[in-house]
């Protein structure tokens, strides 16, 4: 038999998928499902942002660009940070526009890591952080981060799991899963650790800006962090294009120019038309509107979640409120279950969608995680029904 990388048996598929995947099933089955699985915004694209696109596209910008991303999109890039995080970053070499912020957060870790280098990734934290670790060879020491931390890892346990081979920090605030962020002062000392251990900090903050009652603070801005940061991010959530596939880099120049032979030997560049949509997205008055009214509504489901939960007063199903990203991430260890059962169970019993926390690491067991990014009537009878399962579930 012909040899496969190895390094693929390390790695699950996405928990997300096989769940979206096994719903679609249902679904052409005839059955009625609410979906809370997708951590896909409900909302569509502005209009203004596709036709800039195809504004492009009628201009001719259909063919190559600029490997690094167009100058008018890493302008726009630069202007986002210093207006939203309040970070400066050189247009002509600290930015490269990536293929979403799957791709962006590829060319960080591609630009930093050696084999056998050793990442410290919170658990729970989105899959990818450790999948893209184990791909490129590195090998990951997951951080507890349990709930009674407030999903924050506490600073014994970043020092505890630190190694000589230790390259790495990957934060992910707000979280996918828990929707959790840390303080400016939490910050300011993981910084400080990672200037002592000589360590790079990799920040996705594609959640950024979708926050609730106070505004997360950019990992590369706190003072004389971002020699040591890499700031990946895209376009995805917070404008509603996840099916553009648009996100991008914010480093130091040496890592951007080692970040851009991995963006050339791998998507060779950015659809132009997409980049020219995407700059206008950037930079639009109108369209900062349109990301400010979807965090709102998504406030409005939190607080939904919230009152239902007082309403209901489920023991089963604890509620925590997140503090940004549009997730749930509910404690429902009372019911001594695993995490996969119960999103099996729901599923078939009750005809909600949902992800187990197991997906997002060992802290995430007896969790799972429902979306708001649905319709608040998609929302209250999703909610609903899971209390009604916890309330009513037989061993």
């Amino acid at each position: 038999m012909l040899n496969l990388n190895q390094q693929f048996d390390l790695i699950r598929q996405s928990a997300t998928v096989a769940m979206a995947d096994r719903i679609l099933a249902l679904k052409a089955g005839g059955r009625n499902i609410v979906g809370l699985q997708v951590g896909d915004p409900d909302f569509g694209t502005h209009p203004a942002i596709i036709e800039s696109a195809l504004k492009a596209m009628q201009d001719g910008q259909t063919h190559y660009g600029p490997s690094v991303g167009t100058m008018e999109l890493r302008r726009a890039i630069a202007t986002k940070l210093q207006r939203d995080e309040g970070v400066e970053y050189d247009p002509a070499s600290e930015i490269l526009v990536t293929h979403g912020g799957i791709h962006a957060y590829y060319t960080a870790m591609q630009s930093i890591l050696n084999p056998g280098d050793d990442v410290l990734v919170p658990d729970p934290s989105w899959a990818t952080h450790s999948n893209m670790t184990i791909m490129l060879r590195g090998n990951v020491i997951r951080v507890p981060a349990p709930a009674e931390s407030g999903f924050i890892p506490q600073f014994e346990s970043w020092l505890k799991a630190l190694t000589p081979k230790t390259r790495a920090i990957v934060l992910n605030y707000p979280s996918n899963p828990t929707g959790a962020f840390p303080s400016r002062e939490y910050l300011t000392k993981l910084h400080e650790f990672a200037k002592e251990h000589h360590l790079w900090v990799v920040s996705d903050e594609v959640y950024g800006s979708l926050y609730f009652e106070g505004k997360p603070t950019s990992a590369a801005a706190i003072e004389g962090a971002k020699e040591r940061t890499l700031l990946v991010n895209s376009l995805s959530k917070s404008y509603a294009m996840t099916g553009w596939r648009v996100g991008f880099l914010a480093a130091p120049a040496q890592v951007i120019q080692n970040a851009l032979k991995a963006g050339q030997n791998s998507i060779t560049c950015v659809a132009p038309f997409i980049q020219k949509a995407a700059a206008f997205a950037l930079t639009d008055p109108q369209i900062q509107q349109v990301t400010a009214d979807m965090r709102a509504a998504y406030s409005r489901r939190r607080q939904l979640v919230l009152r239902l939960s007082h309403e209901l007063e489920c023991e089963k199903v604890r509620v925590v409120p997140p503090q940004g990203a549009f997730y749930f991430f509910l404690d429902m260890r009372a019911l001594n279950m695993s995490s996969v059962e119960m999103c099996e169970r729901i599923l078939d019993e009750e005809g909600v969608g949902l992800v187990p926390g197991s997906a997002f690491g060992e802290q995430g067991e007896g969790f799972i995680r429902m979306v708001i990014s649905a319709s608040d009537e998609d929302v209250e009878a999703g909610f609903r029904k899971i209390v009604k399962w916890a309330e009513n579930v037989q061993r």
